[in-house]
């Protein structure tokens, strides 16, 4: 049989959205930025004061929306990602494994970037409780968060 393999060779530069947080842990202070299909976390090196990549994730389609968000009790922020999946996807960095871990993912749209399917438009509580996703037309969603022995 034949195999194909698709890769992009020259990465995407223009950032589309940057959110900061502590990500990895808590009382630090981390920039997350998407870049077209790649998530990457960035923070500030102490003895250079440059601003260093910590990890850098591609993912199969594309980033529309990221924002941070933190549930009730906790010392870290986790990543909320609306796509052109139709899907809602939460992530948590983990500075063991050095990779971003999907902890939860909600299905609620057919794929692609439309105008009246969500992914677009995010927004979150303040104290962690809610997260709203939403279409520039039409369709909006709020998902109640809540933690559980996860």
């Amino acid at each position: 049989g034949m195999h194909l393999y698709s890769t992009t060779l020259q990465s995407p530069t223009s950032i589309i959205n940057a959110i900061y947080g502590s990500f990895s842990g808590a009382k630090t202070q981390e920039i997350c930025v998407s870049r077209g299909k790649i998530l990457e976390l960035m923070k500030v090196e102490d003895a250079t004061e440059r601003l260093v990549t910590i990890h850098m994730e591609e993912a199969f389609g594309v980033i529309r929306k990221i924002i941070p968000f933190r549930l009730t009790g906790y010392s870290k922020d986790f990543i909320c990602v609306g796509s052109d999946s139709g899907r809602i996807v939460f992530l948590e960095y983990d500075p063991e494994s050095r990779s971003f871990l999907k902890i939860h993912q909600e299905t609620y749209g057919k794929t692609g970037c439309r105008r009246a399917i969500a992914g677009q438009m995010l927004g979150g509580d303040p104290k962690g409780r809610a997260v709203m996703i939403g279409a520039l037309e039409k369709q909006k969603f709020v998902y109640i968060l809540n933690r559980d022995s996860e």
